[in-house]
């Protein structure tokens, strides 16, 4: 599952960092925010279990077992540049976005749209 921001005006952005900040600023920034990003992921998937179909059962409830929320990792990439965060179980987003047997559980865009807002706001103090 991935999210992907797209940035407007980045040779404007890029003129304004090179003249009042350093890479290491910028490096700083990015790593704090998609550290904040990967917890505020962890503190959402917080998941309520689902009711499966049991062959001479019936319906049953299947308890959460905290695997997405243990799975959730994250990683500086393009040489600090960036960073990367997110669950690695193969169903994620079906928590996420939900199918149609089940409701959706958002846990990773809640934190990407809480923490882009903060994100942009640091980096605009970068370039004052």
């Amino acid at each position: 599952m991935a999210i992907s921001v797209k940035v407007k005006g980045l040779k404007s952005l890029e003129r304004r960092l090179k003249k009042n900040a350093s890479l290491s600023d910028v490096k700083s920034v990015v790593s704090k925010h998609g550290s904040q990003m990967q917890q505020k992921m962890v503190q959402n998937a917080d998941f309520h279990g689902h009711y499966e179909w049991r062959k001479g059962k019936g319906k049953t409830f299947v308890k959460p077992t905290g695997e997405t929320r243990r799975s959730i990792h994250g990683e500086k990439i393009q040489g600090g540049f960036g960073y990367e965060a997110g669950p690695t179980t193969h169903y994620s987003p079906y928590l996420e976005f939900g199918t149609r047997f089940m409701d959706s559980q958002p846990f990773v865009k809640p934190a990407f749209e809480v923490q882009k807002k903060d994100f942009k706001r640091d980096l605009k103090k970068l370039t004052k």
